[in-house]
């Protein structure tokens, strides 16, 4: 069962026309990317919604409960995937983006964003949804259940526009990993705009401004 999950809410105007749910990674929490919106300039009123991840035991961290939307239990974190912890929290941010439909944001309004386990289910999500929504931003991330995603893509999720990053020397979330997603999601007939950068798991200024830019451009259509 979906839970109601904590939030953090950022309006840029006092009528919003675009909502970017945007989901932390590992560790982390709401406020992790509070600042990143509060400095990119975007030409329509946007409300930012950032919510917590529920506290859980994650077996790579030795059991230590921390904000995660899943379970992870190998360096590898492309095996031994958590599907039921996956699918559990797909349905939290399903319920999320129909909280914004109901508050007037058409569905074609609405981005998911996510950074590291964030952008994971920010992907998983979209693939499964049976109207597209505005775009998906994809920060140093993966495609979580990859083999399963062929066969539960909706065909209206495919006209949704997705945005890639990942550091070159990434650590945590190998680059080749973030690259093999990117290249999956294109032969299910996705559009993927890729962006690499020299860092390891992380935002660089660069890539800040070329969300901005991403971004405009959507919202400006």
């Amino acid at each position: 069962m979906a839970v109601a999950l904590e939030k953090i809410v950022l309006d840029t105007g006092t009528h919003p026309q675009y909502s970017i749910i945007w989901l932390h990674g590992l560790g982390a929490d709401g406020e992790d990317f509070v600042p990143l919106a509060e400095e990119m300039e975007l030409p329509k009123n946007v409300r930012y919604i950032f919510p917590h991840a529920p506290r859980r035991p994650v077996t790579i961290n030795g059991g230590f409960v921390m904000r995660a939307w899943y379970d992870i239990a190998s360096d590898a974190i492309d095996s031994m995937q958590d599907e039921a912890g996956i699918r559990s929290t797909q349905k939290d941010i399903e319920t999320l983006i129909e909280q914004e439909i109901e508050r007037g944001i058409s569905p074609d309004h609405i981005f998911l964003a996510g950074f590291s386990q964030g952008g994971a289910i920010a992907l998983h999500t979209a693939m499964r949804l049976d109207t597209p929504i505005a775009g998906v931003l994809a920060l140093s991330t993966y495609l979580p259940l990859a083999e399963k995603t062929a066969a539960e893509a909706t065909a209206a999720s495919r006209q949704t526009p997705i945005f890639m990053a990942h550091g070159n020397y990434d650590p945590i979330v190998p680059h080749a990993l973030g690259l093999a997603s990117k290249n999956h999601l294109e032969s299910l007939g996705y559009a993927v705009e890729w962006h690499e950068y020299p860092m390891q798991h992380s935002v660089t200024e660069q890539e800040v401004r070329d969300i901005e830019r991403w971004l405009s451009e959507k919202l400006a259509r």
